[in-house]
C-alpha cells in the first residue's frame, strides 16, 4: 500500500510540473483528468483517515496540486468542489471502516496512479 501512495506522489509531482506551464483560455486537454485527480484526492482523504490513516496527506496532495496549477477563481472553485464530491460521495457511505471501503482505497490508488501516469506521459515534457 505504501508504495502505490509513493507511486502516485510521485506521479502527482511530475503532473504538477507538467501543470505548472499556464494554459490557454481554452480547457487544457489534460483537465479533466486533473478534475478526477481532485475528486480521488477527497475520496482518499475521507476513506484513508475512516480507516485509521490520521492525516492529511490526500488534502495536502491537493493543495500541492492547486500550487502547482495556480488556477484564477473560477478554475479553483471547480478543483475544490471535485475534492468536496468526492469527499461527500463516501462520506455520505461509510461510517466504519469496512472491507468494502478498503476495496474503495485500493481501486482510488489504482486510478490516480494510472490517471497521473497518463497525464505525465502524454503531456509531459
Amino acid at each position: 500500500m505504501k508504495r502505490l501512495v509513493h507511486s502516485v506522489a510521485v506521479c502527482l509531482s511530475m503532473s504538477c510540473m507538467l501543470a505548472a506551464t499556464p494554459a490557454p483560455a481554452a480547457e487544457a486537454p489534460f483537465e479533466p483528468g486533473l478534475m478526477r485527480l481532485a475528486e480521488i484526492f477527497g475520496s482518499l482523504h475521507f476513506l484513508r483517515n475512516l480507516c485509521g490513516e490520521d492525516g492529511s496527506e490526500w488534502r495536502n496532495s491537493m493543495e500541492k496540486l492547486l500550487e502547482s496549477e495556480n488556477p484564477d477563481p473560477e478554475r479553483r472553485a471547480r478543483f475544490i468542489a471535485s475534492f468536496n464530491r468526492g469527499y461527500r460521495s463516501f462520506g455520505e457511505t461509510y461510517k466504519s471502516c469496512t472491507p468494502s471501503a478498503i476495496a474503495a482505497i485500493n481501486r482510488y490508488m489504482k486510478e490516480g496512479e494510472a490517471l497521473t501516469r497518463d497525464i505525465a506521459s502524454r503531456y509531459g515534457n
